[in-house]
């Protein structure tokens, strides 16, 4: 049985369910592996151009699993050390995996976003909230670090290295309502709105150029990882002239000129 389904809510559209609500949606090694499953049909979809992730039942994603997590794959003949360390990699891989996809990731969140469920949430590119969405760093309170799966550079570039800080360090809970206020999410929202809103918002961005939506994706996360103002600027002005190329801003002229609304095919 799947712990991770794909299904189509609208055109163009893909959702993206971790399934296994009644472990809160857990991250078991099994989980795990198919959601890179997941990520990688997805991806290699030519016909699907915006993604909502999000978790069946009352959770998001609880965190790692604690009592059935398993192995990861591959590690059955390493010692332990090794295993570790290959358990660790495996797990963290799953953000720059999101990360990598070509269409926009947009996480609509309800219940617990715990631990590396958390991390799962800011790996996305846009990040909506039902009311009863909880966030924590809880490797912190497990007796481990507060640190996996790139908590300690994404979240400091969402909220700012003080509440960051904070947050990694104490293993506090943040509520849906002071996640918004901090910018950890951009929308909060009725717990049975947050999916509808997702798909209305991941259909918005069908309706944008592909290239130019994918070429944005990766400018916006390309320019977080680089040295200076000059070389964000030098890196919009290669994408841009870019996605000139395909004719688009022709066709949105035109569009305007003859008010309907553009039809962007590349």
């Amino acid at each position: 049985m799947a712990l991770v389904t794909v299904t189509t809510p609208a055109a163009n559209v893909r959702t993206i369910t971790l399934d296994n609500p009644a472990r809160l949606n857990s991250m078991s090694f099994a989980l795990v592996a198919d959601l890179y499953a997941a990520i990688a049909e997805v991806a290699a979809d030519n016909d699907c151009r915006a993604v909502v992730l999000t978790g069946a039942g009352r959770a998001f994603c609880s965190g790692l699993e604690l009592e059935h997590a398993g192995l990861p794959p591959g590690a059955e003949d390493l010692g332990r050390h090794r295993m570790g360390l290959r358990a660790m990699e495996y797990m963290g891989g799953i953000v720059p995996a999101l990360r990598g996809m070509p269409q926009a990731v947009i996480a609509a969140i309800k219940g617990p976003a715990y631990g590396g469920g958390m991390c799962l949430s800011l790996g996305a590119d846009i990040r909506l909230a039902g009311r009863s969405a909880v966030f924590c760093g809880a490797g912190i309170t497990n007796g481990l670090t507060g640190c996996e799966l790139g908590v300690s550079w994404l979240l400091p570039r969402a909220v700012g290295t003080s509440r960051s800080n904070e947050i990694i360090l104490t293993g506090r809970k943040v509520g849906a309502e002071e996640a918004e206020r901090i910018g950890l999410v951009s929308q909060l929202l009725e717990d049975d709105e947050v999916l509808d809103r997702a798909v209305e918002m991941a259909v918005h961005l069908c309706a944008l150029s592909p290239l130019g939506l994918t070429l944005t994706k990766d400018t916006l996360w390309g320019s977080l990882e680089v040295g200076s103002l000059q070389t964000a600027v030098d890196l919009e002005n290669r994408t841009q002239l870019l996605a000139g190329f395909t004719g688009n801003l022709n066709e949105a002229a035109a569009a305007f000129k003859e008010k309907r609304h553009p039809v962007y095919t590349e």
